[in-house]
């Protein structure tokens, strides 16, 4: 690490008494505004927060990744190719050559099935993302074997889709950990996590240089990257909590990128010359739960009128200001057989005939609990004005995220307003929420979204099920249209958008990318 010293005492004296002014930043430094207080890992086994996996991306290496062009399309990181059995059951991997971590060992498959084995062993957070494939501390050894130094096999209970098991070890628990370092700073058999929550220990463009919470975040270049060096020596990232003191630090040239503005922000920075203000996608849907254990709300034409009292366009365009945009469907744009179809518009004369016809001409009266923070108590304020235009007498329930959230796990709710988002890059990591119930009873153990509704599925369950296991990917995205169309049309889910980060950035960055995920987030390509 002693090559490192020298670019961390310039790094120190950049950042020595910050704020300052500098004309701008240095060529070869990417320096960024981030709200990233919510990282509290730095071991890609257990990091299950959004900063913490945009971290895990820069610093390791997965065992396959995404063509950053295109991320419906797979392409090789440490495997270089792979290839299934016939059974359907077994993916081997050939590992590729002449890769080093940042500590100059070399990247092995003992490596790869060591760093899949440990987040089974480990299980934390994102663990079930394996073992969902019936991985088990005591048979990983087993399923996950290595074959020779370049050859790695993983063995699944069932023969899945296969795009759905690659698209699971693209996910941050497929990052691939030097083993060998780990196991020098092993503490009574935790595999390294102790020290790995706090140091790095990947191949990727990046190493770690310096981490304090809430304060900083600085990268290093790893000079020997097998998809060649970055052109940035440094990424620097500042934990700037307020969005006004973001603007300010990018009109002055003291931060390339802001990536938490709000609107008047951004609206401020729109006719700056300087600037250039980048919309992207990302996952998360904003959506209406409907609990069907309120005999009003599992009326089909109450959850279809609810549709038509939604102003998406007019909302779209001041309550999220950019930070959202229309979408129906509950696989996300930029997924895998994602729906871009539009069925709904605002529309309160369809919501009170599909109201009167339902036997409630006058209306009803219902609550609905929402997190206290914007936008979503302003999407609430605006929702009950609309459903007021059908006669629904809409109580907002305020409180904090814990308390709103403890209450629809529990299905206490009649109408909750969340925010929900994917935990890997496939169509199934929603579907299994939004379109999947096989136990609707109070102690089943898988309590997702259709469950904290109390919606029983029977028939779209198969679908699901049948998608996941679909091997022929035209076959699948069509289940997964289905089971989509399905949703939209008759369900307890009002979906309404999806959310959009807003990037704003000086005139001279080029390269960085922001995927429609929170651990696609690359500062590889970074050029001035």
């Amino acid at each position: 690490m002693r090559r490192f010293l020298q670019p961390l005492l310039v790094a120190a004296v950049l950042l020595a008494g910050l704020p300052t002014s500098w004309a701008e930043t240095p060529d070869d430094v990417f320096v960024m505004a981030l709200q990233f207080d919510d990282i509290i890992t730095l071991d890609p086994a257990e990091v299950f927060e959004f900063s913490g996996a945009e971290y895990a991306a820069n610093v390791y290496d997965r065992l396959i990744t995404f063509d950053t062009e295109d991320m419906t399309t797979l392409v090789g990181g440490v495997a270089e190719s792979w290839s299934l059995s016939e059974d359907g059951r077994s993916y081997r991997f050939k590992i590729r050559e002449g890769m080093r971590f940042h500590s100059g060992n070399p990247v092995t498959a003992e490596d790869a099935a060591y760093s899949l084995r440990r987040v089974v062993r480990l299980n934390k957070s994102p663990a079930f993302i394996l073992t969902q494939f019936g991985f088990t501390p005591e048979n990983v050894i087993e399923r996950i074997r290595v074959l020779d130094e370049g050859t790695l096999e993983i063995e699944t209970d069932r023969a899945y889709a296969p795009s759905f098991v690659l698209n699971c070890l693209t996910a941050t628990v497929g990052s691939v950990v030097d083993r060998t370092l780990l196991e020098e700073h092993e503490t009574d058999g935790d595999m390294g996590h102790g020290w790995l929550r706090t140091h790095s220990a990947g191949s990727g463009p990046f190493t770690l240089g310096t981490w304090r919470p809430n304060e900083l975040l600085i990268l290093l270049r790893h000079d020997s990257y097998w998809r060649g060096a970055p052109a940035m020596a440094r990424v620097i990232i500042r934990h700037i909590a307020e969005p006004a003191t973001q603007r300010l630090l990018l009109e002055k040239g003291d931060i390339d990128i802001a990536r938490n503005l709000g609107p008047e922000q951004v609206e401020g920075l729109r006719d700056n010359p300087a600037i250039r203000i980048r919309e992207a996608p990302k996952g998360a849907l904003y959506y209406l739960g409907l609990n069907q254990k309120n005999p009003i709300l599992a009326k089909p034409q109450v959850r279809r009128a609810l549709r038509y009292l939604v102003d998406y366009d007019g909302i779209a365009g001041t309550i999220l200001a950019g930070r959202g945009v229309v979408h129906q469907a509950f696989v996300p744009r930029g997924f895998f057989s994602a729906l871009e179809e539009r069925p709904f518009s605002f529309d309160p004369a369809e919501a009170r005939r599909l109201l009167a016809e339902a036997g409630l001409a006058e209306g009803f009266s219902v609550t609905m609990d929402v997190r206290n923070t914007a936008p979503t108590i302003d999407l609430a304020q605006v929702l009950q004005a609309s459903f007021a235009e059908a006669g629904i007498r809409l109580e907002i329930i305020p409180g904090d995220g814990k308390q709103t959230l403890t209450k629809y796990r529990a299905r206490n709710h009649d109408i909750y307003i969340g925010l929900w988002g994917p935990d890997y890059q496939d169509p199934h990591t929603n579907a299994d929420s939004f379109a999947h119930n096989p136990d609707n009873s109070d102690d089943s153990a898988d309590k997702n979204l259709a469950w904290r509704n109390g919606w029983e599925i029977p028939e779209l369950n198969r679908v699901t099920e049948a998608a996941v296991l679909e091997r022929d990917a035209a076959k699948r995205a069509a289940l997964y249209g289905e089971l989509q169309r399905a949703v939209q049309a008759d369900s307890p889910f009002v979906i309404m958008f999806q959310s959009v980060e807003i990037i704003a950035e000086r005139q001279n960055v080029r390269g960085f990318v922001s995927g429609p995920t929170f651990d696609t987030v690359f500062y590889r390509n970074v050029v001035k």
